[in-house]
């Protein structure tokens, strides 16, 4: 019994891990977003130090969430989308050129951004999907990017 015991236990907290990891992410046919534990500004924050840690430039940071708001009454709505929302656009050389030389169409997923959201004190940072094929490229890079922002 004991033993039976520790078994279920060890396999338990070995499992326990691998479920927050999947509570943490949640995925739609067009975006992947990670629970941030923190607030909005500590998010933003990770995310610039992210992106500028991988040596890239933030070419723009879209107050996408501020707009949504400031707007809502001149298209008729009375409804709040987001508490904040930041989007960060960037590019990265390296890349970029890589899945351009393979399909110099593949500009049209360019510039790369990285979001930030907040959503009654629910704070989550993600990027949207890219299409299978050299696009994997670049979503390996965000999720990356997002990962360390979230400091793993």
């Amino acid at each position: 019994m004991k033993k039976l015991l520790t078994l279920t236990l060890s396999a338990a907290l070995l499992a326990a891990p691998a479920m927050a990891d999947n509570h943490a992410m949640q995925e739609t046919d067009h975006a992947v977003t990670y629970a941030f534990d923190g607030d909005f500004d500590d998010a933003t924050f990770s995310v610039e130090t992210a992106i500028v840690g991988k040596g890239l430039v933030i070419d723009y940071v879209s107050h996408t969430g501020d707009m949504l708001e400031r707007t809502k009454g001149d298209v008729g709505s009375d409804v709040t989308i987001f508490d904040a929302a930041d989007i960060f656009l960037f590019c990265s050389a390296q890349t970029s050129r890589e899945v351009m030389e393979t399909d110099p169409m593949n500009i049209a997923f360019c510039p790369y951004g990285i979001f930030v959201t907040d959503k009654e004190g629910e704070v989550r940072i993600g990027y949207r999907k890219y299409p299978d094929g050299d696009m994997q490229k670049v979503q390996a890079l965000l999720d990356g990017i997002v990962k360390d922002a979230m400091g793993e």
